[in-house]
């Protein structure tokens, strides 16, 4: 996206701290772990199994594995728990190996696979945590890495909640032979990739080698700040007159913005931030970002989550009527 500069004279940022300069109790209190889960245990234990490694009282995990299915599953820390929905709505991407019931040509089955990249329709699985209910989920690319004999091994890229297992199934129902899933991965969830995912092991290593020998590299490069979870997000870059007043519960007001991503749609939701790059708050877009450029007065966005303790940055601004209707200090 392109950054619109709705106000080119607000005062220079002096203030807050580069997500990349945080201690690492402060990374331990707002952070994301890209997990490579293994093959066995639940998604839930491998999170209480993390927690304890990290010593930390509050971890979520986004996008539930299933036990006998390995990966990238994102774990949130502290404060970034409270990002977990928006980690749960993200792209995914998989590696997956499936066999076929029956034999069919090598063109057959290429021919057929194409015919499931766009939109499907999924019927979740008996045993699922959601409503049995058709759904449509969007699948942008599937790339066949290869084919040996009955069994099939595919990358695929799609919409969060899409159910792999099932694909397989209707894949051998169009082929007319049957098929199911033999292995799964999952290689990607969001921007985290496994290239960067850590083991469980390397979680408790790295604790260890920080707390008892000083040593903190380790764990500061398995550990991201939680802006990592808002980059999909449309962004609007707060001036630092108006950022404390935001953590004290107002609304943003045309007034308050500094600079905003183009085309971002009436209703979408944001990721409020600073200069620095340090994300203030999420909310929902009351009107698009043509008509914040084309006027100066109004509420911008409906903060509905607040991530920046009030401080943080000094108060610039002071009450007019009510919070939302603030007046900052320029």
């Amino acid at each position: 996206m392109i950054l619109l500069v709705k106000d080119p004279n607000a005062i220079k940022d002096r203030w807050g701290k580069r997500p990349s300069d945080r201690t690492m109790g402060e990374l331990l209190d707002a952070g994301v772990v890209a997990l490579d889960k293994p093959r066995g245990p639940t998604s839930h234990q491998v999170t209480a199994w993390a927690r304890d490694a990290l010593h930390v009282k509050k971890i979520g995990h986004g996008g539930t594995l299933d036990p006998y299915v390995s990966g990238v599953l994102p774990l949130c820390l502290g404060k970034a728990v409270r990002l977990t929905d928006v980690v749960l709505s993200s792209k995914k991407e998989y590696i997956c190996l499936m066999t076929l019931h029956g034999d069919r040509t090598e063109k057959r089955i290429r021919q057929v696979i194409s015919n499931f990249v766009g939109k499907i329709y999924q019927l979740p699985p008996v045993r699922s945590s959601v409503k049995r209910q058709l759904r449509i989920r969007n699948v942008s690319e599937i790339d066949i890495l290869e084919i040996d004999g009955r069994k099939i091994l595919f990358r695929i890229r799609c919409d969060a909640g899409t159910y792999v297992r099932t694909l397989c199934t209707d894949i051998g129902e169009a082929l007319g032979c049957g098929g199911n899933m033999l292995e799964l991965r999952r290689s990607m969830s969001g921007v985290m990739d496994e290239s960067e995912s850590a083991t469980l092991h390397d979680l408790a290593d790295a604790y260890v080698f920080w707390q008892q020998y000083g040593r903190e590299a380790w764990l500061r490069s398995l550990i991201m700040p939680m802006e990592v979870l808002v980059e999909p997000l449309p962004k609007i870059i707060v001036k630092a007159t108006a950022v404390d007043a935001i953590c004290h519960g107002a609304n943003l007001n045309i007034s308050g913005i500094h600079m905003l991503d183009d085309e971002i749609r009436k209703n979408a939701l944001v990721a409020l931030m600073t200069v620095r790059g340090e994300l203030i708050a999420i909310g929902k877009m009351m009107m698009s970002s043509q008509k914040i450029m084309a006027t100066d007065k109004g509420i911008a966005v409906n903060v509905e989550r607040v991530f920046m303790e009030p401080g943080h940055y000094p108060r610039m601004w002071h009450y007019s009527t009510d919070l939302d209707d603030l007046i900052t200090e320029e």
